[in-house]
């Protein structure tokens, strides 16, 4: 439940929403997603959260970091730790679980209504925390992946689920094929480029 009046914020953690969206079969077209939420109450912001492999010459998610910024969301990057795993595989890892924590903790004084795009369990107790604020909180994920991509007591403590099954219509777009990156493991970070493709003015 949504009212037009109420002033809200966005969450949005970058590659957890990008795998729950996948998982369905469709990407996410961040144009009409920044419009639905606008349209739904009095948006303050809307904050991405992923993490950047500063590394390489090109780096794959940085066309979609550079068009959120220019189209109203406030980006909170940082950069992808690599490492090789036991089987001497390159892995990339980048949690941005703390920085989207203390946004949200700062900013819940000023809106009565927070979105989060994210089904990660480990954000229970934000969200507990937040609502002890008097704010009320979505989560936006999905159970209709196999498996469930929202952890169940996320989705217990959040005041409203809301199916991201059910935005595709709104807020969706076909998926394009990744491009594959010789050495990188992770498909969130080696696919945020395809995003950013379709992303027009």
């Amino acid at each position: 439940m949504f009212y037009r009046d109420e002033r809200l914020a966005l969450f949005i953690d970058g590659s957890n929403l990008y795998a729950a969206a996948r998982s369905l079969g469709f990407d996410i077209d961040y144009k009409l997603l920044r419009s639905e939420f606008m349209r739904r109450g009095k948006m303050l912001r809307a904050f991405y959260y992923t993490a950047v492999i500063e590394s390489e010459e090109y780096s794959p998610v940085r066309p979609l970091v550079d068009w959120l910024q220019y189209n109203g969301f406030t980006m909170r990057t940082k950069p992808a730790r690599e490492y090789t795993d036991s089987q001497g595989r390159r892995k990339v890892k980048g949690n941005m679980d703390i920085e989207l924590a203390v946004d949200a903790m700062e900013l819940a004084p000023h809106v009565d209504h927070i979105v989060l795009f994210s089904g990660d369990g480990d954000f229970r107790s934000l969200v507990e925390a937040i609502q002890r604020r008097g704010v009320r909180v979505s989560v936006v994920s999905t159970i209709r992946s196999q498996p469930p991509m929202i952890a169940d007591d996320l989705r217990r403590q959040a005041d409203n689920f809301i199916e991201l099954d059910e935005l595709r219509d709104i807020i969706g777009r076909p998926p394009r094929e990744p491009r594959e990156i010789p050495g990188v493991s992770d498909p969130a970070i080696r696919d945020d480029s395809e995003r950013a493709d379709s992303l027009e003015d």
